[in-house]
C-alpha cells in the first residue's frame, strides 16, 4: 500500500519538460542514425530534427529568455529557475547539433555518394563546365529575385527575418581608403535550395543556392571588392503576446502579432564554421547576441533542405514504400454514412485506414436535404481542405453552419486566418473560440431530420481535422449517433458559440471545465481498487506527459500497487524506478515513420474496464487553458480493438525506446525476443481487413439469386 507520509511532489522526483524534449529530440535523431533504416528515411529524421529544434527555439527558449529578463525567479516542476535551464540547455542543444552534423558529414554524405548523389559542398570545386552552368542558371533565375542590401553611415543595418538565410560579405569600395563595409543578401526562400547539375546516369550531383549566389555575389556589389562571404541564420522569438481582453478585433490583432514574429528579439545565431572573425564580430554586435547563442556549424545551415532531397525522384529504392491508407470496411465507397452510422459506432484508426470518410461525412451532409445544422471545430486545416469547401457549400445549401476556427493554432495562423474569412464569405457562421482559451477539441455535430425525429451525429477525434497530415499522424476517429454524446455534442458548441454551460453532461469530460477531475478521478479509481486487492491497471498513449497532478496521482497509484503502462512520444516529466514512489511504472516512446498522435487511456477498473480517447495530453495547458474533449468508446468489440492498438505498441521491439532509471532512454533490447514492428504491423493488419472484406463482397455479388429467397 502506499505511503501516506510520501511526498510525490518532491521536486527530485520530477524530470525538467525542457530537458525532456531535447532527449525526444534525440530520439528523433537516433532515427537518422539507425543502419537499418533506409538511407532517404534516415535524411528525412535528420531534417526533421532541424524543424523542431527551430520551434524549440522560437518557443520555449524564447520563453525562458523572458522569464530571465523579467527577473522571474519561479523555479519550475524539477526545482530549477530559467536561468538555469538555459544554462543546461545550451549545453545539450550545442552537444546535439555537433552530432546531427557528424551525422551528416560522417555517415549520410558518404553514403549519398556510394549510391551516385554527390552533394557539392564548395563552388571552388566546380568544374569549368559545371560553373558555366551555374553562372548561367544564376543569370536567369536567381539575379532578378535578389536584393542585395549594403550597410554605411546613411544604410542601417537591415532586418534580417526570422529563419531566413543569409549571405554576409566583408566588402571595401573599390576606389577608397579600403574601409570594410558590410554586406548581405537574403537567400529566398521562393527558389529551390537545391539546384540538380547536369549530370551522366549514375552519378547525380547537387548544389545548394546559397553556394550559387555565393560565387556570383561579386555581380551584386559591383563598386566593390569581395573580402569574404559567409552564409548566417538567425532564429527569433516567434511567440504571439496577444491581450484578448484588450484585443477589439481578435483577427487584426493576430495578423499584427504574426508579423511582429519577423524582428523578435535573436535568440540563436548560426554561422558556417570558419567564418571571418571580424564579420562574426560584427553579426553578433548588431543582433545583440550572446556568446552561447551562437553556433558554428560544420555544413550547410538549416538542414531542413534534406527533406527537398527526399523529394527527389529516382531514389524508392532509398525509401519506405508509401502506404496507402486503407478502406474503412464498414464504409466503404459510395457509403451512406448516416445509414452505416446508425447501426453502431465506428472506429477509425488513421493512417492505416483512410481518412476520406471523416470528408465524405461533411460532403455528404452538405448535400442531404434532410441535414439542418454541421457545426464543426478546426484547429489546424491543410492548405486546399476538402472540408473547408464542403462546409462553404453546406452554407450555400441554406444549411446552418458554424464553425470554430482557432486562430492561435501556433504557426497556423496566417492559414486559419484565410480559411476564417472565406467561410464568413460563404455563409458560414464563424466562432473564434473563447477569450484565453484555445479551442483543441475534434468534433464535428450534423444535425438530420429523420422519419422518427431529429437525430445527431457526431465524429469525435484526436487529430486535427486536416487531410495532408492524416496520412503521417496517427489518430483515432469516432462515428456515434448516441443520444447521449448527440446532447453533449449540442452542449459543448452551445458553450463555445457563448451559451451557458449545461448543468451535466452524459458522457463527454470537457477541459478546462472538469476533464482533468475526471482523469484524477478514474486514476484514484485504480488505485482504490489496488488497495482493496481488486485488478488495477492503467495504459495511457499520448504525446506528452508534464501535469504534476497527474503526475503526482499516478505515483500515489503506482505505490499503491497499480500496474501503470505509459507510451508517450514526447515530452515526459515523471521518472520511472524511485524506490517505493514508481516501481510500477514504466514508460516507453514510439517514434516511427508515422507521427504518433493519438490518445487513448485504459483504465482496468476492478475487471470491467474503461476506454477512452482524447484530443488532450497529460499538460498543464490541455488541461487547464484549452477547451479539449474526452470520449468513452463504449461497444465491447471497439474497446477491445483500441485494447488491441495499446498491446501492440507494448509489444513493439523495433521503434521502442524505454525511459530508464537514470531519466535516459534506451531502444528495447532484442535479445530473446521477436522482432515487432507495431507500426508495420497496423499497415498489414489495414490491409489484410480490406482484403477480407473485398472478398466478402464478391462472394455476395456471385451468390446465384435463389439462394437469396
Amino acid at each position: 500500500m502506499g505511503d501516506t507520509k510520501k511526498d510525490y511532489r518532491n521536486p527530485a522526483y520530477y524530470a525538467n519538460r525542457e530537458m525532456s524534449w531535447i532527449l525526444f529530440n534525440h530520439r528523433v535523431l537516433s532515427e537518422a542514425r539507425d543502419k537499418n533504416i533506409p538511407l532517404f528515411e534516415r535524411l528525412k529524421f535528420l531534417s526533421i530534427t532541424a524543424s523542431n529544434l527551430d520551434e524549440f527555439f522560437m518557443i520555449r527558449i524564447a520563453a525562458l529568455k523572458d522569464m530571465v529578463n523579467a527577473g522571474y525567479t519561479k523555479t519550475d516542476i524539477a526545482g530549477l529557475t530559467a536561468g538555469e535551464q538555459l544554462k543546461e540547455l545550451n549545453a545539450r542543444i550545442h552537444e546535439m547539433v555537433e552530432l546531427q552534423y557528424s551525422t551528416y558529414n560522417r555517415s549520410l554524405i558518404p553514403l549519398l555518394e556510394s549510391h551516385g548523389l554527390h552533394v557539392i559542398k564548395k563552388h571552388e570545386q566546380l568544374s569549368k563546365a559545371d560553373g558555366a552552368f551555374i553562372d548561367s542558371y544564376f543569370e536567369d533565375n536567381v539575379y532578378p529575385v535578389l536584393t542585395p542590401m549594403a550597410v554605411d553611415s546613411s544604410r542601417p543595418f537591415p532586418l534580417i527575418r526570422n529563419k531566413s538565410l543569409n549571405l554576409g560579405a566583408l566588402v571595401t569600395k573599390k576606389e577608397g581608403e579600403g574601409e570594410l563595409e558590410f554586406a548581405t543578401v537574403q537567400v529566398p526562400s521562393v527558389l529551390p535550395r537545391v539546384v540538380e547539375l547536369p549530370s551522366e546516369p549514375g552519378n547525380r550531383r547537387i548544389i545548394l543556392l546559397e553556394e550559387i549566389i555565393e560565387r556570383n555575389i561579386h555581380k551584386l556589389f559591383l563598386n566593390y571588392d569581395i573580402i569574404c562571404v559567409h552564409p548566417f541564420r538567425i532564429m527569433r522569438n516567434a511567440d504571439l503576446t496577444i491581450d484578448e481582453d484588450e484585443a477589439a478585433d481578435l483577427l487584426k490583432e493576430i495578423e499584427k502579432q504574426i508579423k511582429k514574429r519577423q524582428w523578435g528579439e535573436a535568440i540563436r545565431l548560426e554561422v558556417e564554421a570558419g567564418i571571418d572573425k571580424r564579420l562574426l564580430k560584427f553579426l553578433r554586435e548588431e543582433l545583440s547576441i550572446h556568446q552561447e547563442s551562437i553556433y558554428t556549424i560544420d555544413g550547410p545551415l538549416d538542414l531542413t533542405f534534406l527533406m527537398k532531397m527526399y523529394g527527389l525522384e529516382g531514389f524508392e529504392d532509398l525509401k519506405t514504400p508509401v502506404h496507402v491508407p486503407q478502406p474503412v470496411p464498414e464504409l466503404p465507397a459510395g457509403t451512406d454514412i448516416f445509414e452505416a452510422v446508425r447501426k453502431g459506432d465506428i472506429l477509425l484508426h488513421h493512417p492505416y485506414q483512410t481518412f476520406t470518410p471523416v470528408v465524405e461525412f461533411i460532403r455528404q451532409a452538405a448535400k442531404d436535404e434532410n441535414v439542418l445544422a454541421i457545426k464543426q471545430t478546426l484547429y489546424r486545416v491543410s492548405g486546399n481542405s476538402p472540408i473547408i469547401s464542403a462546409l462553404a457549400q453546406a452554407a450555400e445549401n441554406g444549411k446552418q453552419v458554424s464553425v470554430l476556427v482557432e486562430l492561435k493554432a501556433r504557426f497556423d495562423e496566417e492559414n486559419n486566418i484565410v480559411w476564417a474569412r472565406m467561410l464568413e464569405k460563404a455563409g458560414c457562421h464563424v466562432i473564434y473560440g473563447l477569450v484565453g482559451l484555445k479551442t483543441h477539441s475534434k468534433i464535428t455535430l450534423v444535425v438530420r431530420r429523420e422519419e422518427d425525429g431529429i437525430r445527431r451525429y457526431v465524429h469525435l477525434g484526436t487529430g486535427n481535422y486536416n487531410d495532408a497530415t492524416a496520412k503521417l499522424y496517427t489518430d483515432i476517429g469516432l462515428f456515434t449517433c448516441s443520444d447521449a454524446i448527440g446532447e453533449d455534442a449540442t452542449a459543448v458548441f452551445n458553450m463555445l458559440s457563448g451559451y451557458s454551460e449545461p448543468l451535466h453532461w452524459n458522457r463527454l469530460a470537457l477541459a478546462p471545465l472538469w476533464l482533468k477531475d475526471r482523469f484524477l478521478y478514474l486514476i484514484d479509481r485504480e488505485r482504490r481498487n489496488a488497495a482493496e486487492g481488486r485488478e488495477a491497471h492503467i495504459i495511457a498513449k499520448m504525446n506528452s506527459l508534464c501535469d504534476p497532478d497527474v503526475i503526482a496521482a499516478l505515483y500515489e497509484a503506482g505505490s499503491a500497487g497499480v500496474k501503470i503502462e505509459l507510451i508517450i512520444r514526447g515530452i515526459c516529466c515523471l521518472k520511472v524506478g524511485i524506490p517505493g514512489v514508481s516501481e510500477n511504472i514504466t514508460v516507453r516512446s514510439i517514434v516511427g515513420n508515422f507521427l504518433e498522435h493519438s490518445r487513448i487511456f485504459y483504465f482496468e477498473n476492478g475487471g470491467c474496464p474503461e476506454v477512452y480517447c482524447s484530443s488532450a495530453d497529460w499538460m498543464p495547458r490541455n488541461l487547464e487553458r484549452r477547451v479539449e474533449i474526452l470520449f468513452p468508446v463504449e461497444q465491447e468489440e471497439l474497446k477491445a480493438k483500441l485494447l488491441h492498438i495499446l498491446q501492440s505498441q507494448l509489444r513493439d521491439t523495433v521503434k521502442a525506446h524505454l525511459l530508464t532509471k537514470d531519466g535516459t532512454y534506451e531502444k528495447v533490447d532484442r535479445r530473446g525476443k521477436e522482432s515487432y514492428h507495431s507500426q508495420e504491423a497496423f499497415c498489414l493488419e489495414a490491409a489484410e481487413l480490406a482484403e477480407e472484406c473485398k472478398e466478402e463482397e464478391n462472394r455476395r455479388v456471385f451468390i446465384p439469386e435463389r439462394h437469396h429467397e
